[in-house]
């Protein structure tokens, strides 16, 4: 979990661009409560209309977990769009997710 966790970050890492200094990196609580494990997530801000890199890399959220997901993207939003396709390849969009208010974000069937 906790190697989880360190390569979230680091492939988070990798969609860090130059923003303005008061930009703060959002972070959230992923949880998993369906069956099936996430083997692949995407986020997005609402105003953007392609999908970043996949934030868990090689990793999956397996059913029952969570992990603490840090958007390091430089901008100062708190919407976004996210993108889930589970390990039977079935796909969940849940669009315009306000990630500041709610601090954490749970996966149901």
């Amino acid at each position: 979990m906790v190697r989880f966790a360190i390569l979230s970050a680091a492939c988070l890492s990798a969609l860090v661009v130059a923003g303005p200094a008061h930009a703060e990196d959002l972070v959230f609580l992923l949880d998993n409560q369906t069956s099936g494990g996430v083997r692949e997530f995407y986020t997005s801000p609402v105003d953007v209309n392609n999908w970043e890199a996949d934030v868990l890399g090689v990793d999956v959220l397996a059913a029952g977990e969570s992990v603490r997901v840090t958007i390091a993207d430089g901008r100062s939003q708190c919407e976004y769009d996210m993108k889930f396709i589970y390990e039977d390849g079935t796909e969940q969009v849940q669009p315009g997710v306000n990630l500041c208010e709610t601090g954490s974000y749970t996966l149901t069937e």
